[in-house]
């Protein structure tokens, strides 16, 4: 069973239940219970997060948002739609021993975020270990890193 180290985000209240050997949270934006794992782990505390903090809404929320790169179906962990049902941020959780503070993979995950907002077209990227935070917005020519999460309302 998953024990889940404590995150560098809010705390966060889940509903949890045991099957079998695996633990079981519930899932707000899919509306229903989820194996929890290390990236479970981060993804339900950055979704919190968007919701609680950066005004985002639940159903303006997808998980495992579809994206297809090369004729390869791949899904981008979260994305936030705006008012217009366009995607608004793009973010991928990793683990939380995924060492976001190596730059080379840090650099690894920021160029799998960017290769799927290369379809997606979101404004603002997120990649995270629930440890580490990295914001980027997307300019005409680049992505600029953010020094907080943006305001999605």
């Amino acid at each position: 069973m998953y024990s889940p180290p404590k995150l560098n985000f809010p705390k966060i209240n889940l509903r949890a239940k045991s099957d079998g050997h695996r633990t079981l949270v519930f899932d707000s934006v899919r509306r229903t219970y989820v194996v929890l794992t290390p990236e479970e782990w981060v993804r339900r505390h950055l979704v919190e997060y968007l919701v609680g903090h950066c005004a985002a809404t639940l159903q303006s929320i997808v998980e495992e948002y579809p994206v297809e790169i090369n004729d390869m179906a791949q899904r981008a962990d979260v994305v936030v739609l705006d008012a217009n049902a366009q995607p608004l941020l793009l973010a991928e959780c990793k683990a939380p021993e995924i060492a976001l503070d190596n730059p080379a993979i840090a650099q690894e995950v920021f160029l799998q975020a960017t290769r799927y907002n290369a379809i997606v077209k979101a404004r603002y990227i997120i990649i995270t270990n629930g440890l580490r935070h990295f914001c980027f917005e997307q300019t005409e020519s680049e992505y600029v890193a953010q020094s907080s999460f943006p305001h999605l309302g």
